[in-house]
Protein backbone atom coordinates (compact mmCIF):
# COMPACT_ATOMS: atom_id res chain seq x y z
CA UNK A 1 0.00 0.00 0.00
CA UNK A 2 2.83 2.39 0.82
CA UNK A 3 4.28 1.91 -2.70
CA UNK A 4 0.90 2.70 -4.28
CA UNK A 5 0.54 5.86 -2.18
CA UNK A 6 4.06 6.95 -3.11
CA UNK A 7 3.31 6.39 -6.83
CA UNK A 8 0.13 8.50 -6.56
CA UNK A 9 2.08 11.30 -4.96
CA UNK A 10 4.67 11.20 -7.76
CA UNK A 11 1.92 11.27 -10.42
CA UNK A 12 0.30 14.27 -8.75
CA UNK A 13 3.63 16.05 -8.59
CA UNK A 14 4.38 15.48 -12.29
CA UNK A 15 0.81 16.37 -13.51
CA UNK A 16 0.46 19.85 -15.11
CA UNK A 17 -0.97 22.44 -12.81
CA UNK A 18 -4.51 23.57 -13.58
CA UNK A 19 -5.00 27.16 -14.68
CA UNK A 20 -6.14 29.25 -11.77
CA UNK A 21 -9.64 30.61 -11.88
CA UNK A 22 -9.81 34.08 -13.28
CA UNK A 23 -9.79 36.70 -10.65
CA UNK A 24 -13.06 38.59 -10.35
CA UNK A 25 -11.10 41.81 -10.01
CA UNK A 26 -9.79 41.53 -13.59
CA UNK A 27 -13.25 41.58 -15.16
CA UNK A 28 -15.04 44.81 -16.01
CA UNK A 29 -17.89 45.59 -13.72
CA UNK A 30 -21.39 45.96 -15.12
CA UNK A 31 -21.20 49.72 -14.75
CA UNK A 32 -17.91 49.87 -16.67
CA UNK A 33 -19.32 47.63 -19.43
CA UNK A 34 -22.31 49.95 -19.76
CA UNK A 35 -20.02 52.98 -20.00
CA UNK A 36 -17.92 51.20 -22.62
CA UNK A 37 -20.99 50.30 -24.68
CA UNK A 38 -22.29 53.86 -24.43
CA UNK A 39 -18.93 55.22 -25.52
CA UNK A 40 -18.82 52.93 -28.54
CA UNK A 41 -22.33 53.98 -29.59
CA UNK A 42 -21.53 57.68 -29.13
CA UNK A 43 -18.11 57.53 -30.79
CA UNK A 44 -19.35 57.95 -34.43
CA UNK A 45 -21.47 61.00 -33.54
CA UNK A 46 -18.73 62.46 -31.36
CA UNK A 47 -16.21 62.00 -34.17
CA UNK A 48 -18.58 63.61 -36.66
CA UNK A 49 -19.18 66.60 -34.37
CA UNK A 50 -15.45 66.97 -33.83
CA UNK A 51 -14.54 66.82 -37.52
CA UNK A 52 -17.48 68.68 -39.05
CA UNK A 53 -18.50 71.11 -36.28
CA UNK A 54 -15.85 71.72 -33.62
CA UNK A 55 -12.80 71.91 -35.89
CA UNK A 56 -14.50 74.19 -38.49
CA UNK A 57 -15.71 76.47 -35.70
CA UNK A 58 -12.21 76.81 -34.29
CA UNK A 59 -10.77 77.42 -37.76
CA UNK A 60 -13.47 80.02 -38.43
CA UNK A 61 -12.58 81.89 -35.24
CA UNK A 62 -8.89 81.81 -36.21
CA UNK A 63 -9.72 82.95 -39.74
CA UNK A 64 -11.66 85.93 -38.39
CA UNK A 65 -8.35 87.54 -37.36
CA UNK A 66 -7.02 87.49 -40.93
CA UNK A 67 -7.66 89.45 -44.08
CA UNK A 68 -8.08 86.86 -46.83
CA UNK A 69 -7.68 87.98 -50.43
CA UNK A 70 -9.29 86.34 -53.40
CA UNK A 71 -5.93 84.76 -54.31
CA UNK A 72 -5.64 82.87 -51.03
CA UNK A 73 -3.16 85.10 -49.22
CA UNK A 74 -3.61 85.64 -45.49
CA UNK A 75 -2.73 88.82 -43.64
CA UNK A 76 -2.98 89.11 -39.86
CA UNK A 77 -5.15 92.11 -38.93
CA UNK A 78 -6.14 91.20 -35.37
CA UNK A 79 -9.54 92.65 -34.47
CA UNK A 80 -9.83 94.53 -37.75
CA UNK A 81 -12.70 92.40 -39.03
CA UNK A 82 -14.61 92.85 -35.80
CA UNK A 83 -14.11 96.63 -35.93
CA UNK A 84 -15.38 96.60 -39.49
CA UNK A 85 -18.39 94.56 -38.40
CA UNK A 86 -19.25 97.03 -35.63
CA UNK A 87 -19.27 99.87 -38.18
CA UNK A 88 -21.13 98.02 -40.94
CA UNK A 89 -24.72 99.36 -41.17
CA UNK A 90 -25.77 96.61 -43.59
CA UNK A 91 -24.76 93.93 -41.10
CA UNK A 92 -26.75 95.55 -38.30
CA UNK A 93 -29.73 95.94 -40.63
CA UNK A 94 -29.52 92.22 -41.30
CA UNK A 95 -29.38 91.56 -37.55
CA UNK A 96 -32.53 93.66 -37.05
CA UNK A 97 -34.31 91.75 -39.79
CA UNK A 98 -33.13 88.47 -38.23
CA UNK A 99 -34.46 89.57 -34.82
CA UNK A 100 -37.86 90.44 -36.30
CA UNK A 101 -37.85 87.16 -38.24
CA UNK A 102 -37.15 85.11 -35.10
CA UNK A 103 -39.64 86.99 -32.91
CA UNK A 104 -42.45 86.32 -35.39
CA UNK A 105 -41.49 82.89 -36.71
CA UNK A 106 -40.85 81.04 -33.43
CA UNK A 107 -44.16 81.80 -31.65
CA UNK A 108 -46.23 81.24 -34.81
CA UNK A 109 -44.44 77.97 -35.56
CA UNK A 110 -44.82 76.86 -31.94
CA UNK A 111 -48.57 77.54 -31.82
CA UNK A 112 -49.32 76.05 -35.24
CA UNK A 113 -47.29 72.90 -34.52
CA UNK A 114 -48.94 72.43 -31.13
CA UNK A 115 -52.41 72.88 -32.63
CA UNK A 116 -51.62 70.35 -35.36
CA UNK A 117 -50.21 67.92 -32.79
CA UNK A 118 -53.44 68.12 -30.81
CA UNK A 119 -55.44 67.69 -34.01
CA UNK A 120 -53.65 64.64 -35.41
CA UNK A 121 -53.75 62.96 -32.00
CA UNK A 122 -57.49 62.49 -32.46
CA UNK A 123 -58.66 59.07 -33.61
CA UNK A 124 -60.34 59.94 -36.90
CA UNK A 125 -60.53 58.01 -40.19
CA UNK A 126 -57.53 58.57 -42.43
CA UNK A 127 -55.51 60.36 -39.75
CA UNK A 128 -52.33 58.58 -40.88
CA UNK A 129 -52.72 60.15 -44.32
CA UNK A 130 -53.19 63.61 -42.81
CA UNK A 131 -50.05 63.22 -40.70
CA UNK A 132 -48.07 62.21 -43.77
CA UNK A 133 -49.35 65.14 -45.82
CA UNK A 134 -48.53 67.63 -43.06
CA UNK A 135 -45.05 66.18 -42.57
CA UNK A 136 -44.26 65.97 -46.29
CA UNK A 137 -43.05 69.60 -46.77
CA UNK A 138 -40.29 69.00 -44.19
CA UNK A 139 -38.62 66.33 -46.33
CA UNK A 140 -38.64 68.48 -49.48
CA UNK A 141 -35.47 70.39 -50.31
CA UNK A 142 -35.64 74.09 -49.45
CA UNK A 143 -34.46 74.86 -52.96
CA UNK A 144 -37.48 73.05 -54.39
CA UNK A 145 -39.73 74.78 -51.86
CA UNK A 146 -38.32 78.16 -52.89
CA UNK A 147 -38.88 77.50 -56.59
CA UNK A 148 -42.44 76.28 -55.91
CA UNK A 149 -43.48 79.27 -53.83
CA UNK A 150 -41.74 81.75 -56.13
CA UNK A 151 -43.93 80.40 -58.90
CA UNK A 152 -47.08 80.56 -56.75
CA UNK A 153 -46.39 84.10 -55.48
CA UNK A 154 -45.37 85.67 -58.79
CA UNK A 155 -47.08 89.03 -59.20
CA UNK A 156 -48.23 88.46 -62.79
CA UNK A 157 -48.64 84.73 -63.29
CA UNK A 158 -48.69 83.37 -59.74
CA UNK A 159 -51.56 81.12 -58.71
CA UNK A 160 -52.20 83.17 -55.55
CA UNK A 161 -52.81 86.43 -57.42
CA UNK A 162 -54.85 84.65 -60.07
CA UNK A 163 -57.12 83.26 -57.35
CA UNK A 164 -57.42 86.71 -55.76
CA UNK A 165 -58.33 88.34 -59.08
CA UNK A 166 -60.88 85.62 -59.76
CA UNK A 167 -62.45 86.42 -56.38
CA UNK A 168 -62.60 90.13 -57.21
CA UNK A 169 -59.54 91.33 -55.30
CA UNK A 170 -56.44 93.11 -56.55
CA UNK A 171 -53.27 91.07 -56.69
CA UNK A 172 -50.36 91.86 -54.41
CA UNK A 173 -46.66 92.16 -55.10
CA UNK A 174 -45.87 89.45 -52.57
CA UNK A 175 -42.14 89.33 -53.23
CA UNK A 176 -41.77 92.94 -54.38
CA UNK A 177 -42.54 94.65 -51.06
CA UNK A 178 -39.99 94.36 -48.21
CA UNK A 179 -42.65 93.82 -45.53
CA UNK A 180 -44.72 91.40 -47.60
CA UNK A 181 -41.63 89.52 -48.76
CA UNK A 182 -40.48 88.91 -45.19
CA UNK A 183 -44.00 87.83 -44.21
CA UNK A 184 -44.02 85.39 -47.14
CA UNK A 185 -40.67 83.94 -46.10
CA UNK A 186 -41.97 83.44 -42.55
CA UNK A 187 -45.18 81.83 -43.83
CA UNK A 188 -43.28 79.45 -46.10
CA UNK A 189 -40.90 78.49 -43.26
CA UNK A 190 -43.88 77.75 -41.01
CA UNK A 191 -45.35 75.60 -43.78
CA UNK A 192 -42.06 73.71 -44.13
CA UNK A 193 -41.25 73.21 -40.43
CA UNK A 194 -44.67 72.70 -38.84
CA UNK A 195 -44.86 69.02 -39.77
CA UNK A 196 -41.62 68.18 -37.99
CA UNK A 197 -42.54 69.93 -34.75
CA UNK A 198 -46.06 68.52 -35.03
CA UNK A 199 -44.52 65.04 -34.80
CA UNK A 200 -42.45 66.13 -31.78
CA UNK A 201 -45.56 67.44 -30.03
CA UNK A 202 -47.49 64.31 -30.99
CA UNK A 203 -44.81 62.13 -29.38
CA UNK A 204 -45.04 64.21 -26.20
CA UNK A 205 -48.83 64.03 -26.17
CA UNK A 206 -48.80 60.27 -26.53
CA UNK A 207 -46.60 59.99 -23.43
CA UNK A 208 -49.32 61.53 -21.25
CA UNK A 209 -51.26 58.72 -19.48
CA UNK A 210 -54.85 58.35 -20.68
CA UNK A 211 -56.03 57.87 -17.11
CA UNK A 212 -55.54 61.59 -16.45
CA UNK A 213 -57.95 62.53 -19.23
CA UNK A 214 -60.47 59.91 -18.12
CA UNK A 215 -60.40 61.25 -14.57
CA UNK A 216 -60.81 64.83 -15.86
CA UNK A 217 -63.76 63.76 -17.98
CA UNK A 218 -65.43 62.15 -14.99
CA UNK A 219 -64.94 65.39 -13.07
CA UNK A 220 -66.69 67.31 -15.84
CA UNK A 221 -63.60 69.17 -17.01
CA UNK A 222 -63.97 71.01 -20.33
CA UNK A 223 -61.43 70.97 -23.21
CA UNK A 224 -59.71 74.22 -22.20
CA UNK A 225 -59.52 73.27 -18.51
CA UNK A 226 -58.17 69.84 -19.43
CA UNK A 227 -55.51 71.40 -21.65
CA UNK A 228 -54.52 73.99 -19.04
CA UNK A 229 -54.35 71.60 -16.07
CA UNK A 230 -53.17 68.35 -17.68
CA UNK A 231 -51.83 68.67 -21.22
CA UNK A 232 -49.76 71.84 -20.93
CA UNK A 233 -47.99 71.01 -17.62
CA UNK A 234 -47.05 67.51 -18.81
CA UNK A 235 -46.04 68.80 -22.24
CA UNK A 236 -43.59 71.38 -20.93
CA UNK A 237 -40.38 69.36 -21.53
CA UNK A 238 -41.45 68.82 -25.14
CA UNK A 239 -42.37 72.49 -25.45
CA UNK A 240 -38.94 73.45 -24.19
CA UNK A 241 -37.27 71.29 -26.84
CA UNK A 242 -39.43 72.74 -29.62
CA UNK A 243 -38.84 76.31 -28.42
CA UNK A 244 -35.07 75.87 -28.23
CA UNK A 245 -34.64 74.00 -31.52
CA UNK A 246 -36.95 76.30 -33.49
CA UNK A 247 -35.11 79.36 -32.16
CA UNK A 248 -31.72 77.98 -33.19
CA UNK A 249 -33.13 76.94 -36.58
CA UNK A 250 -34.60 80.41 -37.12
CA UNK A 251 -31.28 82.13 -36.37
CA UNK A 252 -29.05 79.86 -38.42
CA UNK A 253 -31.36 78.39 -41.08
CA UNK A 254 -33.34 79.51 -44.10
CA UNK A 255 -30.38 80.40 -46.32
CA UNK A 256 -31.47 78.15 -49.21
CA UNK A 257 -35.02 79.46 -49.12
CA UNK A 258 -33.94 83.13 -49.01
CA UNK A 259 -31.44 82.61 -51.84
CA UNK A 260 -34.03 81.08 -54.18
CA UNK A 261 -37.18 82.94 -53.14
CA UNK A 262 -36.01 86.54 -52.73
CA UNK A 263 -32.18 86.61 -52.94
CA UNK A 264 -32.24 88.91 -49.93
CA UNK A 265 -34.48 91.50 -51.59
CA UNK A 266 -36.29 93.63 -52.20
CA UNK A 267 -34.12 96.46 -50.82
CA UNK A 268 -32.42 93.94 -48.49
CA UNK A 269 -35.80 93.43 -46.80
CA UNK A 270 -35.20 89.68 -46.39
CA UNK A 271 -31.42 89.78 -46.01
CA UNK A 272 -31.05 87.77 -42.81
CA UNK A 273 -27.70 87.75 -41.03
CA UNK A 274 -26.91 84.25 -42.29
CA UNK A 275 -27.59 85.40 -45.87
CA UNK A 276 -25.45 88.52 -45.50
CA UNK A 277 -22.59 86.38 -44.17
CA UNK A 278 -22.98 84.06 -47.16
CA UNK A 279 -22.85 87.03 -49.53
CA UNK A 280 -19.66 88.38 -47.99
CA UNK A 281 -17.94 84.99 -48.07
CA UNK A 282 -18.95 83.53 -51.42
CA UNK A 283 -20.11 86.63 -53.26
CA UNK A 284 -17.23 88.99 -52.45
CA UNK A 285 -14.53 86.58 -51.21
CA UNK A 286 -14.37 88.25 -47.77
CA UNK A 287 -13.77 85.01 -45.89
CA UNK A 288 -12.10 86.61 -42.88
CA UNK A 289 -14.85 89.18 -42.48
CA UNK A 290 -17.55 86.53 -42.94
CA UNK A 291 -15.84 84.38 -40.30
CA UNK A 292 -15.92 87.28 -37.86
CA UNK A 293 -19.63 87.84 -38.43
CA UNK A 294 -20.28 84.10 -38.21
CA UNK A 295 -18.46 83.90 -34.87
CA UNK A 296 -20.53 86.82 -33.59
CA UNK A 297 -23.75 85.14 -34.76
CA UNK A 298 -22.80 81.93 -32.94
CA UNK A 299 -22.21 83.99 -29.79
CA UNK A 300 -25.68 85.54 -30.17
CA UNK A 301 -27.19 82.09 -30.65
CA UNK A 302 -25.52 80.80 -27.48
CA UNK A 303 -26.76 83.85 -25.55
CA UNK A 304 -30.33 83.36 -26.83
CA UNK A 305 -30.20 79.67 -25.91
CA UNK A 306 -29.03 80.61 -22.41
CA UNK A 307 -31.95 83.04 -22.09
CA UNK A 308 -34.36 80.29 -23.17
CA UNK A 309 -32.85 77.94 -20.58
CA UNK A 310 -33.14 80.63 -17.92
CA UNK A 311 -36.67 81.66 -18.85
CA UNK A 312 -38.03 78.11 -18.98
CA UNK A 313 -35.78 76.75 -16.20
CA UNK A 314 -34.59 73.96 -18.44
CA UNK A 315 -38.08 72.93 -19.51
CA UNK A 316 -39.66 73.15 -16.07
CA UNK A 317 -40.99 76.66 -16.75
CA UNK A 318 -42.50 78.02 -13.49
CA UNK A 319 -42.63 74.72 -11.62
CA UNK A 320 -38.93 74.19 -10.90
CA UNK A 321 -36.72 75.71 -8.26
Amino acid sequence: MSSVAAQDRRSAATAPAEAPASSPGRRLSRKHREWLAAGLFLAPDALGLLVFVAVPMVLSIVLSFFQVSGFGSYEWIGLGNYERMMNDPLFWDSMKITGLYVVILVPVLFCVSLALGLLVKQKLPGMGVYRTVLFLPYVISLVVVGVLWKFLLDEQTGAVNRAMRAAGFDGESWLGSPSLALACVIAVMVWVMMGYYMIIFLAGLQEIPKEYYEAAKLDGSGPWTTFRTITWPLLRPTSFFVLLMSTVAAITGGLDLIFVLTNGGPANGTSLAIFYIYQQAFGFGEYGYASAMGSFLVLIMVAVSAVVFKFTRGGRFDDGE
